[in-house]
């Protein structure tokens, strides 16, 4: 195999990976996030019972997005590789800093949110008399927060980026920009925010796949 040949294979596995390990982390997300809102009472103060009951759904949910932050990694590696030399230095950087981030801070939700979990299972009455349950509950809400905004930046920087290298159209950048914004500015007041993002990441990821099986027909 001629060194031209490799780098074409490689130029095509490079969006399907990207495409896939975006999809990946988009389904494991939104699952994880619909899990949790149907396992949870929405008012930290509301009965820890409620969590005790569904304590395997919420693990699983959280398994859910540990594997999907995992996947959020390799998006963004191959996303970098298939801008390559196109990459703009400023915009990688942001690029690049707000995905991990964002990775940093579901990471550490779910890990407080574990830590609690495995305390209710031991018993309530000193745990929620102490208000720690509640502290920690606003503890993951506040960190939520921080993760939509870096997923905002993310998605500003991803946007012009692909722009900039022509990877997707403009409706999908402009959509970017527009869910960017509602993350930036009204994140706690919108409940479905933490589901927009990775919408958004499944439409990316489906155009790139689509857009290059049609190049490989």
């Amino acid at each position: 195999m001629t060194q031209e040949m490799a780098l074409i294979r490689q130029s095509m596995r490079t969006p399907r990976a990207a495409a896939l390990a975006g999809i990946i982390f988009a389904l494991l997300m939104i699952t994880s996030h619909l899990l949790v809102w149907f396992s949870i009472p929405s008012n930290p103060l509301g009965p820890a019972a409620a969590v005790v009951n569904h304590s395997k759904i919420i693990s699983v949910a959280l398994s859910f997005q540990s594997f999907a932050g995992i996947a959020f990694l390799w998006f963004i590696g191959v996303v970098r590789d298939r801008v390559g030399e196109l990459e703009d230095r400023f915009f990688a950087t942001i690029f690049l800093g707000s995905g991990l981030l964002y990775v940093a801070m579901v990471f550490a939700t779910g890990a407080i949110a574990g830590g609690i979990l495995t305390v209710l299972g031991k018993g309530l009455e000193g745990l929620i008399a102490s208000g720690t349950y509640a502290l920690g509950r606003e503890q993951i809400q506040s960190m939520h927060v921080y993760a939509a905004k870096m997923a905002g930046v993310f998605m500003i920087s991803t946007s012009t980026i692909s722009l900039q290298a022509r990877i997707v159209p403009r409706w999908l950048v402009f959509l970017g920009y527009a869910l960017a914004a509602i993350h930036l500015l009204i994140i706690g007041s919108i409940e479905w925010i933490p589901l927009a993002f990775p919408v958004w990441v499944l439409l990316f990821s489906l155009y790139v796949l689509l857009a290059n099986l049609v190049e490989a027909a």
